[in-house]
């Protein structure tokens, strides 16, 4: 778990020791007093990097889910497709035996038609048989017979109706058996594709309430994300902060260690140490390394202007240039001359406020002002003012190991 507490504290020393280093003289202070806060300050850095990497393995824990929540997300995606299909295809074979049930509801009723004539026809020879002297009676056909097959039978039974039409009735009747059988036959399997449908529409609402739920999930996971890396972004802040600060105590210690020049005006006494940059770096007395560090944040997405030198645009070095001077430091606007400008130190050495320069389309073809952390900020072409990574990517492999410091 990330220690909130330490931001406190942090904060706390970042404004506390910043009033005592831009409003008082360093040498108003005991060497003992000022290495107490030296070691305060490193104590509360070992803290926030601490917190950095909690931040940054649940950052990497969050990306591991998104990843496979994605591949779930996907799955589902295809399993949405894919039963669409079948029901898309069920549907059609709904529509399709719907229409032969039509077909044969029109075959059967045809047929019962033609049997109706038939039946009219016989009733009329029992007529015609009865009013010629035959020994049955006509209201015994017409009215006893309880059914047509019982009709059959009685007219069969005084042996009237020719062979012919027997067999004729008889077929049509055998045909309008089948054909209802067959009627039977596809209204079962037009239940069944029915039922079909119902039970692949009910998986189809399940797979969506599961995409719901996995998009929901997806969204928690992206803000968890984003809130890690604003508190990953504060925490790289305040130890860049706290950086410059530690930087600040030890050439206050350093100054403070000094021999001075003799009261009565005797010979000035050999500095103890004497920085010497390869080119002269103008110091205008404003807000130091802190300064420069964080001017470029409230413009970050400020897109990359060729030669732009202010907030409404800067190219690489501009912006070097640029942020520099809001601490007071006056150096040059070019990547060649930044390249030799101050004093070059080793990377294993880097510290907040360091230039650092990367072999883009040529040698030191690109620079920015690094921040802690493994990261610098820039000007880059695209997405423009950003905070980079150097330890991984595309910046990893342009890093040259330039870089020089600005004192």
């Amino acid at each position: 778990m990330l220690k909130k507490s330490v931001l406190t504290v942090s904060a706390v020393a970042v404004v506390g020791f910043s009033s005592v280093f831009f409003q008082t003289e360093a040498n108003a202070e005991s060497i003992n007093n000022l290495k107490d806060k030296q070691s305060e300050i490193q104590d509360n850095r070992e803290e926030i990097k601490a917190d950095l990497s909690d931040a940054e393995s649940e950052i990497a824990d969050v990306l591991i889910e998104l990843e496979e929540l994605n591949k779930e997300i996907s799955q589902v995606n295809h399993a949405l497709t894919e039963n669409q299909k079948k029901m898309d295809e069920t549907e059609d074979s709904i529509s399709s035996k719907q229409a032969e049930v039509d077909k044969l509801e029109k075959e059967i009723k045809q047929l019962e038609e033609a049997i109706e004539k038939r039946f009219d026809i016989l009733k009329e020879r029992a007529v015609s048989y009865q009013q010629s002297g035959g020994n049955v009676s006509y209201l015994e056909v017409i009215f006893g017979s309880k059914s047509f097959g019982d009709f059959i039978n009685r007219v069969s039974a005084v042996n009237k109706i020719s062979d012919s039409d027997v067999e004729l009735m008889e077929k049509q009747e055998a045909d309008k058996k089948k054909v209802e059988e067959k009627q039977n036959k596809v209204l079962n399997s037009l239940e069944e594709l029915k039922d079909m449908k119902a039970e692949l529409e009910g998986i189809q609402a399940t797979i969506k309430e599961q995409k719901q739920e996995n998009e929901s999930k997806k969204d928690t996971l992206k803000s968890k994300k984003q809130d890690l890396e604003a508190l990953k972004d504060e925490l790289q802040v305040k130890d860049s902060n706290l950086a410059t600060l530690e930087s600040q105590v030890q050439e206050s210690i350093a100054a403070a260690e000094q021999p001075v020049a003799s009261s009565d005006g005797g010979e000035l006494q050999t500095l103890s140490k004497k920085s010497s940059p390869s080119k002269a770096v103008v110091s205008t007395g404003g807000g130091g390394l802190s300064t420069v560090i964080n001017a470029g944040y409230q413009y970050l997405g400020v897109p990359y202007v060729w030669g732009g030198k202010t907030p409404s645009g800067f190219d690489c070095s501009g912006f070097v240039s640029w942020a520099f001077a809001q601490g007071g430091y006056s150096i040059p606007s070019s990547t060649s001359a930044l390249a030799g400008t101050g004093s070059k130190v080793s990377y294993s050495n880097i510290q907040p406020g360091d230039i650092v320069f990367f072999d883009t389309y040529k040698k030191n073809g690109h620079v920015g002002i690094y921040i802690g952390g493994g990261k610098f900020i820039g000007s880059q072409s695209t997405p423009g003012l950003s905070v980079e990574t150097m330890t991984s990517g595309y910046w990893n492999e342009k890093f040259n190991g330039h870089v020089r410091r600005i004192r």
